[in-house]
């Protein structure tokens, strides 16, 4: 049996951490996957393992991902070791970006994405709030999004109102999907 991996994506700001968290806070046997970033460790947000530029390239050359790719000016890094449920039938949660859904679609092909989305100015005040880029630099980020591609499993969630009722949404979407033929 094996179980699917749940791409997490959508626009910066729209909350993508937090409704993840808030899911695997009610549905523990939910994996969050921990992905490897070249950016120091901070507070808050999801778990990740920080690792320097040099680092990465060490693990990348080796082997040691299942999925990388840069964005952003940082290397993001899906350890293979992390989605070890996967073999066992769990369902494994990461937070991944549009440019490698593709890639993940092909050596997973019981991906789902999950499509957090949020609207702009919610999404503005959440970044600014993060404090990590200034206003011009939130502007940039809000201007630049993209289409999914296409032929993917989407399960979209409107993160606007609370992040426990858009957690509740997505498991409840996820769990019709899994009961589909």
């Amino acid at each position: 049996m094996s179980g699917r991996l749940i791409a997490v994506v959508g626009p910066s700001g729209a909350g993508k951490d937090s409704v993840a968290a808030a899911m695997v806070a009610r549905r523990p046997a939910l994996h969050w996957v921990r992905r490897v970033v070249t950016r120091p460790a901070e507070p808050g947000g999801e778990p990740f393992a920080p690792a320097s530029e040099a680092e990465f390239a060490r693990a990348e050359a080796a082997g040691a991902f299942a999925l990388s790719w840069r964005a952003h000016g940082l290397a993001y890094g899906v350890p293979r070791a992390e989605l070890s449920c996967l073999s066992e039938g769990g369902d494994a949660l990461v937070n991944l970006s549009r440019a490698v859904l593709a890639e993940a679609q092909a050596r997973f092909p019981a991906l789902t994405v999950l499509h957090v989305t949020a609207p702009p100015e919610v999404r503005a005040e959440r970044l600014a709030a993060r404090g990590r880029e200034t206003r011009q630099e939130i502007a940039g980020r809000l201007a630049r999004e993209a289409p999914l591609p296409g032929g993917l499993r989407v399960v979209r969630i409107d993160n606007s109102t609370t992040v426990a009722a858009a957690a509740d949404a997505a498991l409840a979407a996820l769990d019709r999907q899994e009961a589909l033929p």
